[in-house]
């Protein structure tokens, strides 16, 4: 079995997937997080991986940028490979001047300037939420480690650069903790589905303050994220 964007064979995927953007970090996470990693996609260089995390089967592939990337992704994940829980491990742009670089942000629910949730609904706004008992296991985790985390709304935007200037002071007038670019429509396929997702993203930009990770920062972050996750959801939930 194969789809159109995903080669993988029936059972090369674990329950679990973990999908940041960057095909090639999705590389270096399941090289540097899990034993006997293989690679089982490679269309369109859209690198997906499988190994294992203490005996457990974990998956790892990335997600290209922006919503109608992910959405390919996560759809043919999901409907045909049967994966349970896909966790978007990204970077964000804080909204609050008071966050701090590294910091991390579990996304409860998503707002959005795209269109792509509205079509679902006939028009109606519609904000996915993430599933409560993951990032319930997720902040516990990294309260656990001290590490320094945020819980609460994010906004998907279509735009990397936004052509309005004013559109950073209009989110974060309304409580929203960060921008990503996917997290919106993960959860509304996890819901249409059936399934499980949640998000954590690092703070690699705090907006209102200009304050920026460099390029090697970004990385390093991203293997502090892995143990986190796989140790909240593998550890912490499915063996306790």
């Amino acid at each position: 079995m194969s789809t159109p964007h995903i080669e993988a064979a029936p059972g090369d995927f674990a329950e679990l997937v973990l999908m940041p953007g960057d095909p090639l970090r999705a590389k270096a996470l399941a090289e540097r997080a899990l034993d006997d990693v293989r690679q089982v996609n490679a269309v369109r260089n859209m690198l997906a991986f499988t190994g294992t995390w203490r005996g457990r089967p974990v998956s790892v592939m990335g997600s290209g940028m922006g919503m109608p990337s992910i959405s390919i992704y996560a759809n043919e994940l999901f409907a045909d490979y049967d994966v349970q829980r896909i966790v978007r491990v990204g970077t964000c742009g804080a909204l609050r001047a008071d966050m701090e670089l590294g910091s991390l942000v579990l996304a409860t629910a998503a707002s959005t300037d795209s269109a792509m949730n509205r079509q679902r609904l006939a028009g109606w706004d519609y904000a996915p939420a993430g599933d409560f008992a993951m990032l319930q296991a997720l902040e516990a985790r990294a309260r656990g480690a001290e590490v320094l985390v945020h819980v609460g709304e994010v906004f998907s935007t279509d735009y990397f650069y936004h052509p309005d200037p004013d559109f950073v002071d209009r989110v974060s007038r309304q409580g929203i903790l960060a921008l990503d670019m996917e997290t919106a429509a993960l959860y509304a396929l996890a819901r249409f589905h059936g399934r499980r997702a949640a998000t954590v993203l690092t703070v690699s930009d705090v907006l209102p303050r200009g304050l920026h990770f460099s390029p090697a920062e970004r990385q390093a972050a991203f293997g502090t994220v892995a143990d986190l996750v796989l140790g909240a959801l593998l550890e912490d939930v499915d063996g306790a």
